[in-house]
């Protein structure tokens, strides 16, 4: 498990990992992609 999150550290240091993470901050930062997200999680959760 340690190799495949070390993988994911050295993607996330490469250039084009920064370039998705930038996309992902960005998308993160839309209030509707946050809505979607938000109702996913609801439904994801369940009712309590």
């Amino acid at each position: 498990m340690a190799g495949l999150l070390g993988k994911i550290k050295n993607f996330l240091r490469s250039p084009r990992g920064q370039q998705m993470a930038g996309r992902a901050r960005q998308m993160a930062q839309d209030p509707r992609n946050r809505d979607r997200v938000g109702k996913a999680m609801r439904r994801f959760r369940g009712p309590r």
